[in-house]
């Protein structure tokens, strides 16, 4: 695993650069605020949490992954589980474990303090998929430490998940609009970014559906789904309504202090 860094920033920029050159040519929503103001506040968010996180958890989940098979810790470890059902397993459970985390981000209300943070955005595009609290981006990676550790999660199959989750992540926030040719039978399968606007729609019904970042089949089985909202795409309010101040929550400093504001 000695290249995973590379792989994981290759694929994650490679990834960014599409989906915004795409932004760019074809938008499917202008934006009600400043960009360059925005994309200050979001990339910032990046850079901080990316600060944060390796000060506060040094060790990363590869490691920790193959310290686990090092030493026989985990589910798979101890079965001796074959390598290939190891990984497929290992991918399908910790998606399930990160759409219920999301789950819960909306439902505890402390977490929904820090999690608001990415709902506050008042426009969406792939920088959004990127906006997450430092302290939100801490508790997910002990989540996934916890996961990792108990599951035995073969350190391939993290790398495959990581560059997933975040790949994904700017896929189904960039601010596009898929020909339904395409985005129909896309939707039977991957979260689009159709069904993820509405995910970040004002109306809490519609807040708190379509909780996937990958795959529609979790929020169909657990009853979160949501096909079609109240308003047509073009027309769907982004962001939440008591946060009106789409200035200041585009701010860096804005968006670090909100959940700690009333």
């Amino acid at each position: 695993m000695t290249n995973e860094l590379w792989w994981r920033l290759g694929c994650f920029f490679s990834i960014l650069i599409i989906m915004m050159l795409l932004e760019w040519q074809h938008p499917a929503r202008q934006s009600p605020i400043n960009t360059r103001k925005r994309w200050l506040a979001n990339f910032g968010l990046v850079f901080v949490s990316s600060v944060v996180a390796r000060l506060t958890i040094p060790l990363g989940l590869t490691a920790v992954a193959l310290y686990n098979q090092q030493h026989g810790i985990g589910l798979f470890n101890q079965l001796a589980t074959p390598s290939l059902v190891a990984i497929v397993l290992s991918l399908l459970l910790l998606d399930i474990i990160i759409y219920w985390q999301h789950r819960l981000f909306h439902a505890v209300p402390l977490l929904w303090r820090l999690h608001r943070v990415h709902h506050a955005d008042a426009h969406i595009d792939a920088s959004t998929g990127l906006r997450f609290h430092p302290i939100e981006i801490v508790l997910s990676i002990v989540i996934k430490l916890l996961a990792v550790s108990a599951l035995g999660v073969p350190a391939i199959a993290i790398l495959i998940f990581e560059i997933a989750l975040n790949g994904l992540a700017l896929f189904n926030h960039a601010n596009i609009r898929l020909p339904n040719a395409i985005e129909k039978p896309l939707r039977l399968i991957l979260v689009t970014q159709m069904l993820h606007r509405i995910h970040h729609s004002q109306i809490p019904s519609e807040t708190n559906s379509n909780f996937g970042f990958s795959v529609t089949w979790w929020d169909k089985l657990f009853g979160s789904y949501k096909g079609t909202a109240t308003k047509a795409d073009p027309e769907l309010n982004i962001g939440l309504v008591e946060y009106p101040d789409a200035k200041q929550n585009a701010s860096l400093l804005g968006v670090l202090t909100m959940p700690f504001r009333k």
